[in-house]
């Protein structure tokens, strides 16, 4: 804890597009406060710091060791995840991370271990899995309101690669050597999460990517299918040449159909299912009373060092993602069917 009784916390880089949102939710957070900022970039680093009032230090292992720092918030590019992660967790910080939790499922498990080691508080940023639509979708499938799923098809998409969103800082987006991947990699996180959540288990994969727009020398555009051990098949789309059109959230099963989409008052929610009563009148519901929506990742992780709660999100979804992020690569790079 630092001298006013807060939690002390190193910001670790700023590649990140986010990096400077939970930067600023830090600094407004009433229970943390920064305390020192470490960046891969010295010269980024230390103009962030100027810019928060906030020491620099470019030296990794003096900032984890400094008696003030309780925990870390880690936005630096994904292929230093790992080994920032762990030491982090060797120092005993508590972390918090954007996704993906690294680049291959051999890193995920040792970043695993690491954290189990430490004892620490862990949290990955996968903000879709508290959203009310989210946790309305996952509520009708638990309840079987749509019967076993046979399809989930899941867009994600903007226009990234057409308008040249990455430069400076944030180049290594379109490098995959640090990045791990393009728009399926990044972007397509937020789908391959939830569809993991949803459907489980995956079984095996096939997948096409390209290069479209020729701006990055990266998947800007790529579909993967999925066959989950229960059976349903998993349609991703993501894309970053997506100039206009929806981004839906399609779930098909035995008993009925689950449909979300965004609209300019909110999510455009549908579903129609044969086991609920209504009545003479048949159709699509648009439901109305959603869940709440759930504290965001980064007060969950605040809220679980400072008062011990749990959080709704764990390392295994982290590694969850990063095994399926894997295995869709794995399956358009070597043209081939993938099992898992």
């Amino acid at each position: 804890m630092t001298s006013s009784g807060k939690i002390g916390i190193a910001l670790l880089s700023f590649a990140h597009v986010h990096a400077r949102g939970y930067a600023d939710a830090v600094a407004a957070h009433p229970d943390c406060e920064t305390v020192v900022i470490w960046d891969e970039d010295p010269l980024r680093g230390q103009t962030e710091a100027d810019k928060r009032d906030v020491p620099y230090n470019e030296h990794l292992d003096q900032v984890l060791a400094h008696p003030d720092v309780d925990a870390v918030v880690v936005n630096a590019p994904t292929s230093l995840h790992r080994d920032v992660l762990i030491q982090a967790a060797k120092a005993g910080k508590h972390i918090f991370t954007e996704k993906s939790l690294t680049i291959t499922t051999s890193d995920a498990i040792e970043v695993i271990r690491a954290v189990e080691d430490a004892g620490i508080k862990f949290m990955i940023s996968l903000p879709s899995r508290t959203r009310p639509e989210i946790l309305f979708a996952k509520k009708v499938l638990d309840q079987g309101l749509i019967g076993d799923v046979t399809l989930m098809r899941a867009r994600i998409a903007h226009m990234a690669a057409l308008d040249k969103w990455f430069s400076g800082g944030s180049t290594w987006f379109g490098d995959a050597e640090q990045a791990g991947g393009g728009a399926f990699f990044d972007l397509g996180c937020h789908r391959v999460d939830v569809m993991r959540w949803f459907l489980g288990e995956p079984s095996t994969v096939v997948a096409q990517m390209n290069n479209f727009s020729g701006n990055y020398d990266i998947d800007d555009n790529m579909v993967a299918v999925v066959t989950f051990r229960n059976k349903a098949i998993g349609i991703l789309d993501v894309s970053w040449v997506h100039r206009h059109g929806p981004n839906p959230l399609e779930i098909y099963g035995t008993e009925g159909y689950l449909g979300i989409d965004a609209a300019p008052n909110g999510p455009k929610i549908q579903l129609i299912s044969n086991k609920l009563n209504t009545g003479d009148i048949q159709g699509v519901i648009a439901p109305t009373n959603l869940p709440a929506a759930l504290p965001a990742p980064l007060n969950q992780w605040i809220s679980s060092i400072k008062d011990g709660t749990t959080s709704t999100i764990s390392i295994y979804d982290g590694y969850n993602l990063v095994q399926l992020l894997e295995g869709c690569y794995t399956a358009a790079r070597q043209g081939h069917e993938v099992s898992f």
